[in-house]
């Protein structure tokens, strides 16, 4: 049985997010602040198992915002690193 653990990123602004326990073997973190027309936040966020997987979330952003009227948004990767839970 893989042994769980629980996964930390810390993104620039220094936000910290940690999930877990887990067993999956993610590796990076993803997050998009997106601006709404009404001046409001939203926040939507995930993890993958590769840089290149959270990189592919990048398009389906663009397109959210478009879809969804966005003023602006930002997407982040963090890399997750193993911590004590």
């Amino acid at each position: 049985m893989p042994k769980k653990r629980y996964l930390t990123a810390t993104m620039p602004d220094g936000y910290v997010k940690t999930i877990g326990p887990t067993a999956t073997p993610f590796t990076h973190y993803w997050r998009i602040v997106a601006e709404l027309e009404n001046g409001r936040t939203e926040v939507f966020w995930g993890h993958a198992k590769s840089l290149r997987e959270a990189t592919g979330k990048r398009a389906a952003t663009k397109e959210a915002a478009a879809q969804r009227g966005w003023r602006s948004y930002r997407f982040e990767i963090a890399e997750l690193t193993e911590t004590m839970g």
